[in-house]
């Protein structure tokens, strides 16, 4: 996500809130912002050692009633709207832009279009399994929304978990995957011990699930906990990001741009919320 293209990135109002966008309708790092260094505080390719998660089918426990929020981090719109996602929004501990344009591949591959994708196909899975699934914005065509919407929206539905669904732009010796977890700013403080046990059962899973090893430039065994995101300053549910690989590198982008791949990532992500929720 460190890779801005289009100019300076990030992201109007699109507003998935007033009308909740359900799974029905087809969703350096974060939840539609850009996550650098912290200012504040076919087959799938090159897999080993991860093992299949369990499929969308009957094999897994119900997850009736349970409300989650998936939010695919960026917008197909934003590089063209500069002004709209420049805008500065509160994000709690200060002011952040509103979104942000993301990374994308050396080949081209853009991470909202990868964001999209992989949000989609883990809101089919989920729904499938009994869960109410809403996304954050309702196609990768338009801007935004701004990350304090896609918190908010967590927070209307009280969800029992929302996840942010990036990959990264760093250098490109840079590989593997983190999570992302909140730190204490007040508001958000009883979230924090819920985010830290979503955070862990999604990094298992996904682990597991997809043979990424952890991150070898960022978090502590994939595990980062920051202050200046303002998609987990501002939620009051239990909310995590996931870079789910290094656009830049080499390794991790083929397998990022692989649909098969991304399917396994999505599964492996329902078997970290059902870990957590089950």
């Amino acid at each position: 996500m460190r890779i801005h293209r289009g100019g300076p990135a990030v992201a109007g109002i699109a507003l998935c809130l007033g009308a909740l966008v359900a799974c029905n309708a087809s969703s350096g790092a974060s939840g539609g912002e850009a996550a650098g260094p912290p200012t504040a505080g076919t087959a799938s390719p090159g897999v080993k050692g991860g093992k299949a998660p369990a499929s969308a089918g009957g094999d897994a426990e119900s997850l009736d009633g349970k409300v989650i929020v998936i939010d695919p981090g960026h917008n197909g719109g934003n590089a063209d709207h500069p002004s709209e996602i420049n805008r500065q929004v509160k994000i709690g501990n200060g002011s952040k832009a509103c979104d942000t344009t993301g990374t994308e591949t050396r080949a081209g591959y853009a991470e909202h279009a990868f964001t999209w994708d992989v949000s989609k196909r883990l809101a089919g899975i989920l729904k499938a399994r009994g869960a109410k699934v809403s996304l954050t914005r309702k196609d990768d065509r338009s801007v935004g929304p701004c990350v304090t919407e896609r918190a908010a929206l967590g927070n209307r539905l009280k969800a029992d978990a929302a996840l942010s669904i990036h990959a990264d732009g760093a250098a490109a010796s840079g590989h593997g995957f983190h999570i992302i977890e909140p730190l204490s700013i007040g508001r958000n403080s009883e979230m924090v011990n819920g985010s830290a046990e979503l955070g862990e059962a999604l990094r298992n899973a996904y682990h597991e699930g997809t043979g990424i090893p952890y991150s070898n430039y960022l978090g502590k065994k994939a595990i980062d906990r920051r202050d200046d995101l303002g998609g987990l300053n501002m939620s009051t549910v239990p909310k995590v990001f996931i870079e789910c690989g290094n656009m830049q590198n080499k390794g991790d982008a083929d397998k990022l741009s692989s649909a098969s791949f991304r399917q396994r990532i999505a599964e492996s992500l329902a078997a970290g919320f059902q870990a957590y929720l089950g």
